[in-house]
């Protein structure tokens, strides 16, 4: 897939699940505004211009198996379940338990039974799994790279994530890690 055909199926995806479904009722009416908007428990629905940056960058492949962390009102796992399509998988990940249900709640509106949001493991960062993870999208700036994440990713797999200041794209090939800077971004804390 190119490039152009991928940011087409990232915009595709933005349009069709509307930002607005995911948003606490008070910030609706903002939805469509270019920032990041609140969501409770300190957290963040990030902005829309953000989200595509991430999702393009994370190049995520029809069946392809997904983590999604920090997964908030669940409008990035829905995003990413819309790109992967019913042969892949997501699972969302979220610190805050209320969050995870209000957020697994929204998910569900959309009937997309190959993604789930589960309350994150407190202390315990992602969710090994056999094979690991073709692609890790990670919503919150970490301190620095998670070696613990590093290691779920599958070998040919891609996480896009956030650390400190600056956005990072990280390929995995083998035992090596390939980083590549994306530039600067703000995102609430990874915790």
């Amino acid at each position: 897939m190119t490039d152009p055909e991928r940011a087409l199926d990232v915009d595709e995806a933005i349009k069709h699940l509307d930002r607005r479904r995911f948003l606490p009722e008070a910030r609706r009416a903002q939805a469509r505004e270019d920032y990041p908007l609140p969501i409770g428990s300190g957290q963040t629905c990030s902005q829309p211009s953000t989200v595509a940056v991430m999702l393009r960058h994370l190049h995520v492949p029809t069946g392809a198996r997904v983590l999604d962390v920090g997964a908030g009102s669940g409008w990035t796992t829905a995003l990413l379940a819309r790109l992967v399509g019913p042969t892949g998988m997501v699972l969302g990940l979220e610190l805050e338990p209320e969050l995870a249900t209000w957020g697994s709640a929204n998910l569900a509106a959309w009937a997309m039974r190959w993604a789930h949001i589960e309350p994150a493991t407190p202390g315990v960062l992602g969710r090994p799994i056999e094979g690991g993870w073709s692609r890790i999208l990670v919503s919150a700036s970490a301190r620095e790279l998670p070696p613990e994440l590093c290691d779920q990713l599958a070998d040919g797999g891609r996480m896009v994530i956030p650390v400190r200041s600056t956005l990072w794209a990280v390929e995995r090939h083998g035992d090596e890690l390939e980083s590549t800077n994306l530039g600067s971004y703000a995102f609430v804390p990874l915790r």
